[in-house]
C-alpha cells in the first residue's frame, strides 16, 4: 500500500512572475515559501495548506492560456481544466469573491455543487481557478457516491482500488542500490 498525504505541489507557468507573486500572495494571501532562480528561469513556491503547495515557473516568452470556462469541454491540445482550491467554509468564499472584484479580476456567483459551493475566477495567466467549501453533511471521501446513469464498467466494480488489472510489485532495489540525485533545491539544505 502507497502512503498518500496529499498533492505537494502543482506546477503551473507565468511569463510574469511579479504579477503572479502579487495575485496569489498580496491578494488571496497564500505564503511565497520558496523560490528558485537563474538567468531566463524562476520557480516559486506558494503554501495554499499545510503540505499543499503552488509551484510558478516562470519562462519568458510563454504566452498566458487562452481564456477558457471552468468545466466545458474543449478540443485541441489540453492538459487539465482548472485548479481548485479548498476553503474551509462559505464565509471564506465570500471574502475571496470581494477580494477578487475590488482587484477588478472577474468573480462568479456561489454555486451550489451538492457537496461543495465554488467561487470561479482566472488568475493573470488565465489560469481557470475554482475555491470549494465543504457542504456541512456530504463527505464523498467517507461515503462515495456513483450517480452517473450509464457508469463505466470499471467504475461499478466500486471506489477502491481492483487488484488484477496491473502487474504484481516487481522486486523493489535493496536500500544497498537506492540513489537519490541531487537536483537545485538541494540549495534549501544550505546555510544563508
Amino acid at each position: 500500500m502507497i502512503n498518500y498525504s496529499g498533492i505537494n505541489h502543482l506546477a503551473l507557468v507565468t511569463h510574469d512572475m511579479t504579477a503572479t507573486i502579487r495575485f496569489w500572495r498580496d491578494l488571496l494571501g497564500m505564503r511565497l515559501v520558496a523560490g528558485l532562480g537563474r538567468e531566463g528561469y524562476r520557480q516559486y513556491f506558494f503554501q495554499v495548506a499545510p503540505n499543499t503547495l503552488l509551484l510558478f515557473f516562470e519562462w519568458p516568452g510563454a504566452l498566458p492560456m487562452v481564456e477558457k470556462d471552468h468545466g466545458v469541454p474543449f478540443k485541441g491540445p489540453v492538459g487539465f481544466d482548472h485548479v481548485a482550491i479548498g476553503v474551509v467554509s462559505d464565509d471564506d468564499l465570500w471574502v475571496i469573491k470581494a477580494r477578487l472584484e475590488a482587484a477588478d479580476f472577474w468573480a462568479s456567483e456561489l454555486i451550489d455543487h451538492g457537496f461543495i459551493h465554488s467561487l470561479y475566477s482566472f488568475d493573470p495567466n488565465h489560469i481557470p481557478i475554482e475555491f470549494s467549501a465543504p457542504v456541512a453533511g456530504v463527505d464523498l471521501e467517507r461515503q462515495p457516491r456513483m450517480k452517473d446513469r450509464h457508469p463505466l464498467p470499471a467504475a461499478k466494480e466500486g471506489p477502491d482500488p481492483q487488484p488484477g488489472h496491473w502487474p504484481g510489485l516487481p522486486p523493489i532495489a535493496p536500500r544497498s542500490e537506492r540513489f537519490v540525485y541531487p537536483g537545485e533545491g538541494t540549495v534549501f539544505t544550505e546555510e544563508d
